[in-house]
């Protein structure tokens, strides 16, 4: 009888604004029967007594009143744009006098955070949600005099290479209307290369910063992983998340990339501590007399002819800033690729669908609106994802049921070897240059293409950028020059953290391309 009563106590207060409905008897057996558990009569009985201690810890949870993000800089929350393809929404919102950015215009790719300003990350079921803060990115390109314009427009949950998943719709290629921008920083490219902002953010699991950018004509870098704090950024997969910069030239680039690296006490688990920051900005300029470069052999292999030639002779071109230039091969960048896709595939299922965006075993800052924001879409509207991620979905299920995380963890234990082998090449090696895309802007899907034709192009661009996501090397794109009136993207990649050599050999390209 006293037993009953203590429960009777424990239900009373549980009863009061309850965080969660108690666990019942029925419930702990079922589950204990799905997950073939064996509990005896009693063991069942001492289970329900132990839940409902446990759900007095998840009560106190809930009951806590979390920090209030702090907003610095003041904003009203725009208007939907519709007459330019590349934003999602417009805003104007001004940051300190002075500093580094003073006098520069910034667009925001739509999966990172501006508070009071609307997010739907390129996909109807975000759409409506507006962020309670501002990425950690957002703050310090304010506090350094960066002037916001707006949202740029991204691929459907970011899961395109392509630019034609957006629910806003098609983003167009700025040298061809009826080619595709890239994706999945889409409208950010587009931006920039128009000239409708100075420096664009960008955002990178597969190439989405350097697809954009190659296929746009400009300058994008897809930092060292770590190096830029991902804090305020709608997640895919913890180990391959970067942002970065966009911009129309190195310099741009540099400066913006200053402003926005370095550690984010403890906020970001993608991050250490003693992440160096040297000052970009000032060491960006054309100093590589002396500097090795490896062009990667297999980086131009199933690669348009036209492309490859343009890539490898504007290589050949830093000769002229007294480089050394030597053709490399390491086969086992050709399974890149293929190392890639199970972190992608499942390690994107469990982070940004099972676990709304963020999941668990990870130190740092959640953003607890927008997982609130995610958990309600995929319960509620899962079919209104985009296909590329009903393909995450359908097939990281499969292998779960069939084969737990065999292949996933296999791949991480692959990303090391990868790691190793490129490190072994960048020994003896400043950088190694290959073409960022394997050809020419693709068309724009039509109705004509079916389905499958649709999905195929959406991820058939990553052969060479994926790898250095796995990695976390750094890795630049640039434009060396046009075929058929469309840009070609030379990627320049470096050492872990020396994004300097890496703007570097990429400035000094850059004066020998334009003359200057």
């Amino acid at each position: 009888m006293k037993k009953q009563k203590m429960s009777d106590k424990k239900e009373k207060e549980l009863q009061k604004s309850p965080a969660i409905v108690r666990i019942s008897e029925d419930e702990i057996k079922t589950i204990a029967e799905d997950l073939r558990l064996k509990l005896t009569t009693e063991e069942t009985s001492a289970l329900y007594d132990f839940c409902g201690d446990v759900c007095k810890d998840y009560q106190r949870v809930y009951e806590i009143v979390s920090p209030t993000p702090t907003v610095k800089y003041p904003r009203t929350p725009g208007y939907r744009e519709t007459k330019d393809d590349s934003w999602y929404y417009r805003c104007d919102i001004k940051g300190a006098e002075k500093g580094l950015l003073a006098g520069k215009t910034v667009a925001i790719k739509d999966n990172v955070c501006v508070a009071g300003v609307p997010m739907m990350n390129g996909s109807k079921i975000l759409e409506g949600f507006v962020p309670d803060r501002d990425a950690t990115i957002v703050t310090r390109i304010l506090d350094a005099g960066g002037r916001i314009l707006g949202k740029s427009v991204c691929e459907d949950l970011c899961f395109s290479g392509n630019s034609a998943t957006s629910a806003t719709g098609p983003v167009k290629n700025p040298y061809d209307p009826t080619r595709c921008a890239g994706g999945s920083s889409s409208g950010s490219a587009s931006l920039v290369a128009r000239k409708v902002v100075d420096v664009a953010i960008g955002g990178d699991q597969g190439g989405s910063i350097r697809i954009p950018s190659g296929w746009c004509g400009i300058v994008g870098l897809k930092p060292t992983h770590g190096l830029v704090p991902y804090t305020g950024i709608m997640p895919i997969e913890i180990t391959i998340d970067h942002t970065g910069p966009m911009a129309r030239t190195v310099e741009d680039c540099a400066t913006l990339l200053e402003v926005i690296a370095g550690y984010d006490d403890g906020n970001d688990p993608r991050q250490i501590p003693a992440v160096p920051t040297p000052p970009y900005s000032k060491l960006f300029s054309d100093r590589i007399k002396g500097k090795k470069i490896a062009i990667l052999t297999e980086g131009f292999e199933e690669v348009e002819e036209d492309v490859a030639k343009i890539v490898k002779e504007a290589a050949y071109r830093l000769k002229e800033a007294g480089a050394e230039v030597t053709e490399v091969s390491l086969p086992i960048h050709k399974d890149g690729k293929a190392v890639w896709t199970p972190v992608a595939f499942e390690g994107t299922y469990h982070t940004m669908v099972k676990g709304n965006g963020h999941g668990y075993s990870w130190k740092g800052t959640y953003d607890l609106s927008l997982q609130e924001a995610l958990a309600g879409a995929y319960n509620l509207r899962p079919f209104d994802c985009p296909l590329p991620v009903k393909a995450v979905m359908l097939f990281s299920e499969y292998m779960q049921r069939n084969y737990q995380n065999k292949f996933y963890a296999k791949a991480q234990n692959l990303v090391q070897l990868l790691t190793m082998e490129y490190n072994r090449i960048l020994k003896d090696y400043d950088v190694m240059i290959m073409p960022t895309l394997p050809g020419k802007p693709f068309k724009l899907p039509t109705i004509e293409n079916s389905i499958q034709e649709t999905l195929k192009l959406l991820s058939e661009m990553v052969k060479n950028t994926a790898p250095f996501n796995s990695t976390g090397h750094p890795a630049l794109t640039i434009n060396a020059g046009f075929t058929e009136g469309l840009p070609c993207g030379m990627m320049i990649v470096g050492k872990m953290f020396d994004e300097t050599t890496v703007l570097q050999v990429a400035r000094a390209y850059e004066k020998i391309r334009d003359g200057t």
